[in-house]
């Protein structure tokens, strides 16, 4: 037994060093790779990352340059650092890099194969990819909801009311804006999805979907040892496997249940009346039998269903919460993007509307600036080269993952000035926009596989912020103050401060 143990923690050892040795030998002849710091033995580069990687990736641009190559362990790893090399990378490269690099998480269940996010390169991507663009998130089709976010974000501003009333009477101030943000806009996108209030105090499935919605996005927010080395799936070491088969399917299982529901009013004829809604649209799909199926499988839609959970919630949430931390550290932007919304939206009891964002540059201008500094996914979801490319002279290898780092481009010195600023006015007269055609500012990515959300979430962002900027006043929670404020950040999903932020809300007197 003893032995036996030797030799597995040898194999262990021994293996992934010769996986290294023979791939450096079978690249050696194709030319260089780009410069990057050189490693442990086995690890690679995994403790040269620190626990805010976009950061420390960012610094060593001073010393290898605007590309650099890791070793993750067997990953093979180049990180994007400038703007200059993203606009290379998706004006000229983009379909090289076309395919997503995975994790071991995000193949539970063969999650990945009808993800928009993740699936292959390939037909069944394209169309799930055009459902998304040209069926559901067309501009009539946004417009048609704009009610249903109206609806959702007066019920967050009822729910911040009632806590801060709450928390007035307990002796204590700060409201966690993050979590109020984040249940609207579950309830938001279950409104779009599913023609529901996921988060009434009556639904009890509702309820349990949030839960382990919750919980899909704590596991998949862990580093996993088994991407690094991939002898370590069978063991499953962490538990995150383990954790995430459990939890993805019981949220698979409800997304089920909301799917049979629908089929079953339509065999009954009892959603005549009710508007067309996105699952109604994938419902409805007919192929054409060729490079298309005929129908979305249930499997398909269920795991759709999730992705626009996963997608929507987390991300709109931690922006909100940069957006307002930044503003409440900056008095005088706080002065001037509530002038603007009183001198365009009133002072009375009118509220803001979507139809309002284009009659506000300042507010637009502290979304862009927001997520400049803040994206919300500092290395965008990892791509992946699907041959063997050269890229600004460097020999890049088939299989290659690539970190876009988004972070350290929005702070870009070349590009920026005065770039580690919160600056919205940089923006104004600016026709630099987040939407994948300017590769300086690209939170959302780019080219092919670029975020296909934008759209919503563009209404959706300028509606939230400018609402709570509108109807209420904030100040910090009386134990911080813009000096001392922590802006460190812990990267899960998403870019989120890693001390939530508390503020204080009072109600605007009309």
């Amino acid at each position: 037994m003893e032995r036996s143990w030797e030799f597995l923690v040898s194999f262990i050892i021994i293996f992934p060093l010769l996986v290294l040795l023979l791939r450096r030998l079978k690249s050696s002849g194709h030319g260089q790779l780009p410069p990057g710091p050189p490693g442990w033995p086995i690890l690679g580069n995994l403790f040269d990352l620190g626990t805010e990687p976009h950061r420390t990736l960012a610094d060593l641009r001073h010393k290898y340059g605007q590309v650099i190559w890791l070793r993750l362990g067997v990953k093979k790893t180049m990180v994007l650092l400038s703007a200059k090399s993203a606009t290379e990378f998706f004006k000229n490269h983009d379909l090289s890099f076309a395919d997503r690099s995975l994790t071991e998480n995000s193949q539970v269940h063969d999650y990945h194969k009808s993800s928009v996010a993740l699936a292959p390169y390939g037909s069944f991507w394209r169309l799930l990819r055009r459902l998304v663009t040209v069926e559901m998130l067309v501009t009539k089709r946004i417009n048609d909801t704009a009610f249903i976010r109206r609806k959702c974000v007066d019920d967050m501003l009822f729910w911040i009311e009632e806590e801060a009333s709450k928390l007035r009477s307990q002796g204590r101030q700060g409201v966690d804006v993050a979590r109020f943000v984040f249940l609207t806009t579950f309830n938001l996108l279950g409104n779009l999805m599913l023609s529901k209030d996921l988060l009434d105090p009556k639904s009890n499935k509702g309820s349990e979907f949030f839960t382990a919605m919750k919980s899909l996005m704590e596991w998949n927010g862990h580093a996993n040892l088994a991407d690094f080395f991939p002898l370590l799936r069978w063991f499953d070491p962490q538990g995150l496997r383990k954790n995430m088969e459990r939890d993805l399917g019981k949220a698979m299982e409800i997304a089920s249940e909301f799917v049979k529901e629908r089929m079953n009013e339509r065999e009954l004829g009892s959603r005549s009346e009710k508007r067309r809604d996105f699952l109604e649209v994938l419902v409805e799909f007919e192929g054409n039998g060729k490079d298309e199926p005929a129908k979305i499988s249930d499997r398909d839609l269920n795991i759709f269903v999730l992705e626009i959970f996963m997608a929507g919630s987390e991300t709109t949430s931690s922006t909100i919460e940069w957006a307002m931390t930044e503003l409440l550290c900056n008095p005088e932007s706080m002065m001037k993007v509530k002038a603007e919304l009183t001198k365009v939206v009133g002072a009375e009891n009118r509220k803001m509307e979507e139809s309002d964002i284009y009659n506000l540059p300042y507010l637009q201008a502290v979304i862009k600036e927001t997520l400049r500094l803040h994206p919300p996914i500092p290395f965008l979801v990892p791509r992946k080269a699907m041959k063997d490319t050269s890229f600004m002279g460097y020999f890049i290898p088939k299989n290659t993952q690539v970190f876009v780092n988004a972070w350290a481009i929005g702070r870009d010195p070349d590009v920026w000035d005065e770039p580690l600023c919160f600056k919205p006015e940089r923006f104004i007269d600016s026709k630099i926009d987040y939407k994948g055609q300017h590769f300086e500012l690209i939170p959302f990515g780019a080219g092919r596989r670029m975020c296909a959300g934008v759209p919503l979430a563009h209404r959706v962002l300028h509606l939230i912020l400018g609402s709570l900027l509108h109807q209420f006043d904030w100040e910090l929670d009386g134990s911080v103050t813009p000096e001392t404020m922590d802006m460190k950040a812990i990267l899960g999903i998403t870019s989120r401060k890693l001390k939530p932020l508390l503020a204080v809300p009072t109600k605007c007197m009309a």
